[in-house]
C-alpha cells in the first residue's frame, strides 16, 4: 500500500531531516535565513523609496549591502538618519542579532561535540609501523616501558592502544605510571577490539606488531581469541601475515587460539611459563635475575645475526670469536631454532647465530687470532650430586599445581613438597595432584602464613627450597602482596637467627611492590606479571624469540643453569672469560655469565649476576661463585 502525505508534511519532514543532519546544515539554514532577511529589507527600501536622509536614492545592491552590514553589526543602526529608514534597519538588526546569537550557539555546540568526540578517542589513527596494543590490564605499563626503551633507536616510534576504556582515563593512568616516554608517542583510542569498526580506528593493517592483552575478568581467553579473530578474519585485512603476540591463561584454550592465530600469532601461556620459571628458579638461586636480564630491553638482549665470516666454522669455534657478545645458539636457514647445539655443528650459509649483546651494533667479530687459553686454569669438575629434595610452598593459587608438576621433571624420586595454605580447599587439589606425580609426594598443612610462631614450627631450615605464592583467595591486591612481604621478612629473620642460608622465590601481583621486597634482601627477582610483560614485549619485536625462550623454559633440552665455578675453573687465580667459555664448551655447555656470591644481596648490582661479560676481563672466582651456563643438565 502506497503511503500518502500532504505537501506540508513532506516539506516539514525534509526540513526536520536537514536540521538533524549536523552543525553544517544548521549553519546553511541560518545563512539562507540571513539572505532572506537582507533581500526582503532591500526590496522594501527600493520599492518604497525609504532612504536615509543624507542619501535620497540608493540602488538594490547598495540596499542589500546596507542591510547586511546592520544584520552583522548591531551598532551600525545608531548612525542611521530618518525614522522610516531607521525602523526598517532596526528590524534587520534585530533579525541579525537573533541569527548571529543562534549561529554562535550552533558553532559552540558543534565545537563541544567535536571535542567530546576527540575525547572519546573515535578518530582513526593514521600512523604506520606502530606497535598496536589491544585491551587493557596492569601489564600494559611494563610493556609500554619496555617498548619505550626498545624504540630509542627508532625513527618516530609510536604505540597505539585500543581498549574499551575512556581515552582520557587511559592517558592519565599512563602518565601516572610512566613519567618519561622519551621519543615514543603514545596514542590512545577508545573502543572494543572485538568490534570491526572500532578495530579499524587503530589501523591494524599498518601495525608492525599487535599485542593482545588478557583482561582481568572472568573468561579472559574468550576475549583474547575473539580479538585475534577480529584481526585475522577481518574482511578488510591485509594480505601479508600479521605479527600478533597474545596472552592465554588456560592451557585448554591453546588449541582454539592456535586455530584462530595460525602462523600469525605467538601465544604466551602465562601461568605455564611462570610455573616453569618458578620451578627452575627455586632450585637455582639467581636464575630469575638472569631471565629478567635477558628479557628486558635495558642492558643486554638476545639478537639474531647473520655473519658471513662464520660460515664453515663450528659452533664451538664461533663461541670465542666475539669479545663483547655471547653466542647461545643457532637459527638455521629453515628458521628452526636450537639453543646450545652440538659443539661440532657447522654454521652454513643462511644460518644466523643467536647472540646475547648490549645492542645490535655491538655484535662485532673481535678479529683476534691469538687468543690465549689458560689451560692450567681449566678444570672439568664433577657435577654436584643430585639429592632428594624437600620443598616448602607457602601460599597457594592456580599456578601451584603446575609448579609442582614442573618440579617433578627435575627432582630425584623420593623428594617431597610441603604445601602450607590458609584455605582448607587446597587439600582437595593436593590429593588429586599426588596421583599424577612420579617422583614427589605432596603433603598439606593449613595455617596462618604470617604468624611467626607457626612459621617457626615448620622448621624451615630443613627445606632445600622455599616458594612463596600469593593467596588467590584474597581479592585485594595490596593485601595479598602485604602478606607475602610479611612472610618474607619473617623467613629472612629466621634465616639470620639460625644462621642457615636457603633460597626463597616469592611471587607478587603488583610489580610496584618490588622495591619493598628488596628491603628484605631477597637474592632472587620476584616472579610475577612483569615477567610475562617482558616476554610479550620481546616477542613483539622479534617473533623468533618465542622459540628461544620456549626452549630455555622447557625441561627437555638445554636450559640455563647456575653452576659452581669450581666445575669449570681453578679457584683463586685470575682468569679471563675466554678461558671460562672454552672450559664450558669442552663440557658441551655455553657459558654466558657468572654470579658473584659476595654481591648476592646487592640489588643495585643485580644481586651479583653478570650476563655477557667482556671476555678479556680478568675474574678471580671463589668457592661460592657460580658460572651461568646453558646446558642439557
Amino acid at each position: 500500500m502506497k503511503q500518502s502525505a500532504t505537501f506540508k508534511e513532506k516539506l516539514k519532514y525534509a526540513f526536520d531531516n536537514t536540521m538533524t543532519s549536523g552543525t553544517l546544515s544548521l549553519i546553511i539554514w541560518l545563512g539562507i535565513l540571513s539572505v532572506i532577511v537582507v533581500v526582503i529589507a532591500a526590496v522594501v527600501v527600493v520599492i518604497t523609496g525609504i532612504t536615509p536622509v543624507d542619501n535620497p536614492k540608493i540602488s538594490f545592491f547598495e540596499a542589500c549591502w546596507q542591510s547586511m552590514m546592520r544584520a552583522m553589526d548591531s551598532g551600525t543602526v545608531a548612525g542611521d538618519a530618518g525614522w522610516k529608514f531607521r525602523f526598517i534597519m532596526l528590524i534587520v538588526t534585530l533579525g541579525g542579532i537573533f541569527i548571529l546569537s543562534t549561529l554562535i550557539g550552533v558553532l559552540t555546540s558543534g565545537i563541544q561535540t567535536k571535542i567530546e568526540e576527540l575525547r572519546k578517542g573515535k578518530s582513526k589513527v593514521l600512523e604506520t609501523n606502530h606497535t598496536l596494543i589491544l585491551g587493557w590490564s596492569t601489564k600494559i605499563f611494563s610493556i609500554i616501558s619496555e617498548l619505550i626503551v626498545a624504540n630509542e633507536n627508532q625513527k618516530r616510534p609510536r604505540i597505539v592502544i585500543l581498549a574499551y576504556k575512556d581515552k582520557i582515563e587511559m592517558e592519565d593512568e599512563i602518565k601516572s605510571h610512566i613519567k618519561n616516554t622519551k621519543k615514543t608517542k603514545i596514542i590512545c583510542r577508545s573502543g572494543s577490539p572485538l568490534n570491526l569498526h572500532d578495530l579499524e580506528i587503530a589501523n591494524p593493517n599498518f601495525a608492525r606488531s599487535i599485542i593482545i592483552l588478557s583482561p582481568e575478568n572472568e573468561n579472559p581467553d574468550t576475549y583474547v581469541i575473539k580479538s585475534m579473530l577480529a584481526v585475522t578474519n577481518n574482511p578488510k585485512r591485509k594480505q601479508e601475515n600479521y605479527h600478533i603476540v597474545a596472552e592465554i591463561k588456560e592451557k585448554s584454550n591453546i588449541e582454539a587460539a592456535m586455530l584462530v592465530g595460525k602462523n600469525e600469532a605467538e601465544l604466551v601461556l602465562s601461568p605455564d611459563i611462570l610455573a616453569r620459571v618458578t620451578a627452575q628458579t627455586c632450585r637455582q638461586s639467581g636464575l630469575s635475575v638472569v631471565y629478567t636480564e635477558l628479557l628486558d630491553f635495558d642492558g643486554v638482549e638476545i639478537y639474531f645475526s647473520e655473519e658471513p665470516k662464520l660460515v664453515g666454522k663450528t659452533f664451538k669455534e664461533a663461541l670465542l670469536m666475539y669479545e663483547d657478545s655471547a653466542i647461545m645458539g643457532i637459527q638455521f636457514a629453515n628458521k628452526k631454532v636450537t639453543v646450545n647445539p652440538p659443539m661440532d655443528t657447522v654454521i652454513k650459509q643462511g644460518d644466523k647465530i643467536i647472540v646475547i649483546s648490549e645492542d645490535d651494533d655491538t655484535i662485532v667479530l673481535s678479529g683476534k687470532t691469538n687468543i690465549t687459553i689458560n689451560e692450567g686454569a681449566i678444570k672439568v669438575g664433577t657435577p654436584e650430586p643430585k639429592i632428594i629434595e624437600q620443598t616448602l610452598i607457602i601460599g597457594w593459587n592456580e599456578k601451584g599445581t603446575s609448579i609442582i608438576k614442573e618440579m617433578d621433571n627435575y627432582v630425584l624420586e623420593g623428594s617431597t613438597v610441603q604445601v602450607v595454605s590458609e584455605t582448607e580447599s587446597t587439600k582437595q587439589e593436593i590429593d588429586e595432584l599426588n596421583n599424577k606425580l612420579k617422583k614427589q609426594k605432596v603433603s598439606f598443612l593449613q595455617g596462618n602464613i604470617i604468624d611467626r610462631e607457626f612459621l617457626e614450627s615448620l622448621n624451615v631450615e630443613k627445606f632445600n627450597h622455599i616458594i612463596i605464592l600469593y593467596n588467590s583467595h584474597i581479592e585485594d591486591v595490596q593485601e595479598a602482596d602485604a602478606k607475602t612481604l610479611i612472610c618474607l621478612l619473617h623467613l629472612r629473620n629466621i634465616s639470620q637467627i639460625k644462621n642457615v642460608d636457603f633460597s626463597i622465590v616469592s611471587e607478587m601481583i603488583d610489580i610496584r611492590n618490588k622495591e619493598l621486597a628488596e628491603v628484605t634482601k631477597v637474592d632472587d627477582f620476584i616472579i610475577g606479571d612483569k615477567l610475562i610483560s617482558l616476554l610479550m614485549s620481546q616477542v613483539s619485536e622479534n617473533k623468533y624469540l618465542k622459540l628461544v625462550f620456549d626452549d630455555l623454559f622447557d625441561a627437555d633440552g638445554s636450559e640455563i643453569y647456575v653452576k659452581p665455578a669450581s666445575q669449570f675453573i681453578q679457584l683463586g687465580i685470575d682468569v679471563d672469560f675466554y678461558t671460562v667459555t672454552e672450559s664450558a664448551a669442552r663440557q658441551n655447555q655455553v657459558a654466558i655469565g657468572y654470579k658473584i656470591h659476595a654481591l648476592q644481596h646487592d640489588s643495585d648490582k643485580g644481586y651479583g649476576v653478570i650476563v655477557d661479560p667482556k671476555k678479556s676481563d680478568k675474574i678471580n672466582f671463589t668457592e661460592k661463585d657460580k658460572i651461568i651456563v646453558i646446558a642439557e643438565d
